[in-house]
């Protein structure tokens, strides 16, 4: 009996303790969260606020007065007469030459090596770490490096193919250039993303595809694709961004040439905001740009999510 009283007072008594139990497990999540907030508010949100703030004046950091003027830098990426008209567009257009040359390329290529080290075979390991290798690599090691070697006068490139082409100084050569670098460089982080995705395909499906008679094409059609398709949606959209936001390579490997023709907007909005100091239009170019951007990634994820349908 007495047990029984005991369990009975500790069972009446719960409510009280349970609640404050539940409410703080309620509030615990949010403090875990906290941080990543207060560093996502600070490097990203803050300053994603304040540069639209900064298109709407003609800010040049060097000077005390910014002026207001409203949409008047957005109006002139679309005025014939402005100054920055003629280069913003050129340098948009080399951003979809390159991206449109880069993005096929980035998508396929990883996909077929990654087809490839998903096999067994001796060695899988090491051609695994090979692919990737190059993805650890910065930027400027690989501007650099491709720079020396693709020299029309001193490049390794020309030597050993005995040719003399004009591989950073002109055309189409600067744009096979820069995206066969690009490939080479960034193809690993894709094959990778690909062979995560391949090994959560449940191997029952190709045996009853098997079963049924199915090819290896088919079984790429009908099981393969299918089952990549979410993470064909991340390496599209993730491909396109990172493509029309290139800046490094031209940078560092073309310089912009021959002319300006492999200058990507990304490369041009940087030398207007920090080398002539018109901080506001740079701005306003910026905020044009990711908008294009934001439409393609919405397209491309509808696009996808509708063939789940």
């Amino acid at each position: 009996m007495a047990v029984r009283e005991a369990v009975r007072q500790r069972t009446a008594a719960a409510p009280a303790g349970g609640g404050k139990v539940r409410s703080h497990r309620g509030i615990t999540p949010y403090f875990f969260l906290l941080p990543y907030v207060a560093i996502f508010a600070t490097f990203t949100l803050l300053p994603a606020v304040y540069g639209i703030w900064i298109s709407l004046h003609d800010w040049d950091y060097l000077l005390p007065g910014k002026p207001f003027v409203g949409l008047a830098n957005y109006a002139a990426l679309f005025d014939s007469a402005s100054p920055v008209f003629d280069f913003f567009w050129q340098s948009m257009q080399a951003t979809g030459i390159f991206t449109v040359a880069s993005v096929p390329l980035l998508i396929v290529v990883p996909l077929g090596v990654a087809l490839l080290l998903n096999r067994a075979f001796p060695g899988r390991t090491l051609f695994r770490a090979v692919y990737f290798a190059p993805y650890v690599l910065g930027v400027a090691v690989i501007g650099l490096l491709w720079r020396f070697l693709l020299d029309p006068n001193l490049g390794m490139v020309n030597a050993l193919l005995g040719t003399d082409i004009p591989w950073t100084t002109g055309l189409p050569w600067a744009w096979i250039s820069l995206v066969g670098v690009t490939v080479w460089w960034t193809l690993g982080f894709n094959a990778v993303i690909y062979l995560a995705g391949l090994q959560d395909i449940p191997r029952d499906l190709y045996d009853a595809a098997r079963v049924d008679g199915a090819g290896r094409w088919a079984e790429f059609r009908h099981v393969t694709l299918p089952g990549l398709r979410p993470v064909l949606t991340f390496v599209v959209i993730n491909t396109i961004l990172a493509s029309a936001n290139m800046f490094g390579q031209s940078y560092l490997i073309t310089q912009g040439a021959p002319g300006q023709e492999t200058r990507t907007a990304i490369m041009y909005i940087a030398e207007e905001g920090l080398r002539s100091y018109r901080m506001g239009s740079a701005a306003a170019m910026s905020y044009f740009l990711t908008l294009g951007l934001l439409l393609i990634s919405v397209i491309v994820f509808r696009l996808f999510r509708e063939k789940d349908k």
